[in-house]
């Protein structure tokens, strides 16, 4: 059997990650801070500016999670195979431009999609030194090739996009060297830049990384319905529909629903991110 099923409901701890102002600095450049306009997002990718304090962008919190090595192997399937699914991060506040942390994971289900299958890992990103929770996060990792198990297909959450207009539109062109960047700050999958990898998986290049499309969205977010503001980010959510090449650019559309939005991401009105769903921080 390529895949454990035995993991699920399984609990284990592990180091998270150690990380420097520099370290949150690369990862806003990697997700495309300052890319069109070096002045405007200052406070996320400088440190030592006049009058500006350094902040981290919310969507950091995909990185300094971590297993610390102790994650059991899913399966013993050929890393093609894996996709990144869906996606989505609770913040407990701002993170902090440097810091440590320790995780507490889990494998929270494997679900049968027929000829392949989804697994769910669900963590808690916890400071090292205090304990102090500083995100939550769930992943769903599509596997190709491994389903047929006879287990549950999963339910899905409703989404629909609305009919009306969106509210806001923003567009970020990402650089043909984004996935070689944003790999930088730590998912050195070579999918993102071997040639031969990407052609195994059936791509004609590498392609973007899923996260990086999820950090440019979550910009979008954060400057468009927080204010700019790290503090007020909550809740951020959405499936990855299809890839994004490295130089496309994203299209970030947003619905105000009042108490959440609902976002999709498009290259050139193709879906890339869908069933966007966000929510503001209450205090």
């Amino acid at each position: 059997m390529a895949l454990n099923l035995d993991l699920v409901g399984k609990e284990w701890e592990g180091g998270g990650r150690r990380w420097t102002s520099a370290d949150a600095i690369l990862y806003a450049l990697g997700v495309g801070a300052g890319a069109e306009d070096p002045l405007t997002e200052l406070p996320f990718t400088t440190e030592n500016s006049h009058d500006v304090a350094q902040q981290v962008l919310p969507t950091f919190a995909v990185m300094i999670g971590g297993t610390g090595g102790s994650m059991p192997p899913l399966g013993d399937f050929h890393l093609a195979q894996v996709l990144h699914a869906e996606q989505s991060i609770t913040l407990h506040g701002a993170l902090p431009p440097e810091g440590s942390t320790v995780t507490r994971s889990r494998v929270a289900a494997f679900y049968d999609k027929g000829p392949n299958a989804i697994a769910v890992l669900e963590s808690t990103v916890m400071d090292a030194d205090s304990g102090k929770v500083l995100a939550e996060s769930s992943t769903g990792t599509f596997i190709r090739g491994e389903g047929g198990f006879g287990g549950e297909r999963g339910s899905t959450a409703p989404w629909e996009r609305p009919e009306r207009e969106p509210d806001h539109v923003v567009t970020y062109r990402t650089r043909p060297d984004q996935a070689l960047l944003y790999r930088l700050s730590g998912d050195r999958n070579p999918l993102h830049s071997d040639p031969w990898l990407a052609g195994k998986a059936g791509f004609d290049r590498p392609i973007l990384h899923g996260l990086c499309t999820f950090g440019f969205t979550g910009r979008a977010l954060l400057h468009t319905a927080c204010g700019s503001d790290p503090e007020l980010f909550g809740t951020m959510s959405a499936r990855f529909a299809s890839p994004v090449f490295p130089g496309q650019e994203l299209a970030v559309a947003l619905w105000d629903d009042g108490e959440t939005w609902r976002f999709q991401t498009t290259v050139a009105g193709r879906v890339v991110l869908d069933r966007g769903t966000f929510s503001r921080r209450n205090g």
